[in-house]
């Protein structure tokens, strides 16, 4: 699953229709951004070109990004996927280029941690993974890849959410493993 990443702004049109799709998504989730302002929002994006390519990403491959939380210290507001369910233009990732590297034979088509490095996002952390469920129900078919902790990694392992039985659930895998339902949740500050 390769990202192409020719350009890195977007024109004045997708620029556009972009803004609109996020403010619309905006619109009809209220809950997962209360006392935050749409068109603060839109003028912090304007004036990061570069953070609409990668949000261009994010609605590209299926995440249905929308603003989660604001940063008061630094002004930054968080966009994060929404889809209900993982990402599909994200399936069937390994969960790094070590693991990747790693795999001799039935090799996936790339793995997360480098995708997401090309979108120009970052993989939801554990808390970040919690944080949204709060919001809603996610990955309640699917499961979604997270940023593994470096002790965990190191033993050949990555971690991984998703909701069953009405939980959410934090579980591991070898890091060279790879499903057709499992992608990654993105986090993109701005």
């Amino acid at each position: 699953m390769k990202s192409p990443r020719t350009k890195k702004t977007l024109s004045t049109e997708q620029a556009e229709e972009l803004l609109e799709t996020l403010a619309a998504r905006f619109e009809k989730h209220p809950q997962r951004h209360p006392d935050i302002d749409w068109p603060a929002v839109r003028a912090r994006l304007e004036a990061a070109p570069e953070k609409l390519r990668s949000l261009a990403e994010m609605e590209r491959t299926g995440g249905e990004p929308d603003v989660v939380a604001h940063d008061t210290k630094t002004g930054e507001y968080v966009f994060v996927d929404c889809a209900p369910q993982s990402p599909k233009g994200r399936y069937s990732l390994c969960y790094d280029r070590a693991a990747l590297d790693a795999r001799k034979q039935h090799k996936p088509d790339g793995c997360a941690t480098d995708l997401a490095a090309s979108m120009g996002v970052e993989l939801l952390s554990e808390e970040d993974y919690f944080a949204l469920q709060k919001l809603g129900e996610f990955d309640t078919k699917t499961s979604s890849w997270l940023l593994t902790p470096p002790d965990i990694r190191k033993l050949g392992g990555a971690i991984f959410g998703d909701r069953r039985f009405g939980r959410v659930f934090i579980y591991h895998n070898g890091a060279e493993s790879y499903y057709n339902g499992r992608g990654f949740r993105a986090a993109l500050r701005v």
